[in-house]
């Protein structure tokens, strides 16, 4: 069993720049360009914390809160918040930045789940992760929760045995 590692070491931070190719006739990001770059940031944050080649499996509502502008710097912090067995979950959140303007506005922010995988393409184990900070223990431990209910909608788990959710929904 691969031995566990800290969330901080996964932490990952990817800068991007708007450029007139990304952008659509509004001369805003386009939203499956954020996505690409989302992707990128977390899939890295993954690897950091697996050592290994890992794949996309889900991601959960993101939502477009604010446009982000041609010309504008796009930051993307990353960060395993739990590992099970060959699954992560990492959060993500964005932000955009103008700079002459000196404005920084949060515009999005997702949970997206890799799974590690050998060089045949078949899962494999990953290292548990020890949360430090407040932040990090809080999405530690509502991970399972997040897991469980995505494996309900996938239809990959009864709704009956998801009893982290159960018992969460039971206000």
């Amino acid at each position: 069993m691969p031995q566990p590692k800290f969330a901080r070491e996964s932490l990952t931070v990817m800068t991007e720049m708007v450029l007139p190719n990304d952008t659509n006739t509004l001369n805003n990001l386009m939203g499956g360009r954020l996505l690409h770059f989302m992707d990128i940031a977390a899939a890295i944050a993954a690897q950091k914390h697996s050592n290994r080649i890992v794949v996309t499996a889900s991601v959960d509502n993101v939502s477009f809160s604010e446009p982000i502008r041609l010309g504008n710097i796009v930051t993307m912090k990353a960060q395993v918040t739990r590992a099970f067995s060959s699954s992560m979950e990492v959060f993500i959140e964005v932000w955009a930045e103008d700079i002459p303007a000196g404005i920084r506005v949060s515009t999005n922010s997702a949970f997206y789940t890799f799974v590690a995988v050998d060089q045949s393409g078949r899962p494999i184990e990953v290292p548990a992760v020890i949360p430090e900070t407040d932040d990090e223990k809080s999405r530690y431990e509502s991970a399972l929760r997040r897991r469980q209910l995505r494996l309900v909608l996938a239809g990959r788990m009864n709704p009956q045995d998801a009893t982290e959710l159960r018992e969460f929904l039971r206000v």
